[in-house]
């Protein structure tokens, strides 16, 4: 996708807001934190196994101007924010990313890294896909590598970004959720022989909150 092709040009102003919503963090490293969750449309990398198909199209969803995006947030106790999508990354999110920033809220990133990145993060969650690689900067700037498990293959995919990242930057197997029986009893093995890795759950789902 081009971003002048997206609505409201893709210049970050105005944003197809798919859901907002104040929750625990379910995933990867900061799994139990408490977070607002900005959930962006768009996404043209087609994951079979997406579970927010919603998002793909920005279209169909609203254009919400930054400003009431944060309003949102501020209505709740919330010091952290995770913008999500969709992929979020399409769009320019300095306003987003500045907007929060003037109240010292924590800005967290969870993007395939497919688009080149904007804003300003205190945490960023890369979790490539192998239709549409990742840009090669990302992989130097990101916190954490979330690597979602759904075939055997997929721990070579996996291996394969590992090599990309930084040294600090932590790394997570996570299963696919519709495979989770058949996946995580490999997965933790693969964690046990290869100890460079942690497992992340989708914990939210286990808790059944958004």
């Amino acid at each position: 996708m081009k971003r002048e092709e997206l609505p409201g040009r893709g210049e970050g102003n105005v944003l197809p807001l798919v859901e907002q919503f104040y929750t625990l963090q379910g995933e990867g490293f900061h799994t139990g934190k408490a977070a607002y969750f900005i959930r962006i449309g768009g996404c043209d990398i087609g994951c079979r196994w997406c579970d927010s198909k919603v998002s793909w199209s920005p279209g169909i969803h609203q254009l919400v101007p930054v400003e009431d995006i944060v309003a949102k947030v501020l209505e709740t106790p919330a010091r952290a924010v995770v913008v999500t999508g969709g992929e979020p990354s399409l769009y320019n999110l300095n306003p987003l990313c500045d907007a929060l920033k003037k109240h010292s809220i924590e800005t967290f990133l969870e993007t395939s890294g497919a688009y080149p990145l904007t804003g300003t993060w205190d945490w960023i969650c890369l979790s490539p896909k192998r239709n549409m690689h990742p840009k090669p900067a990302i992989y130097q700037a990101a916190d954490e590598l979330k690597m979602i498990i759904y075939e055997p293959d997929d721990y070579l995919w996996a291996e394969e970004c590992a090599k990309r990242i930084r040294l600090n930057c932590l790394r997570f197997l996570q299963p696919e959720w519709s495979r989770f029986s058949i996946n995580i009893g490999p997965i933790v093995e693969y964690a046990k022989t290869h100890p460079d890795w942690m497992v992340s759950l989708q914990s939210h789902k286990f808790m059944r909150i958004p």
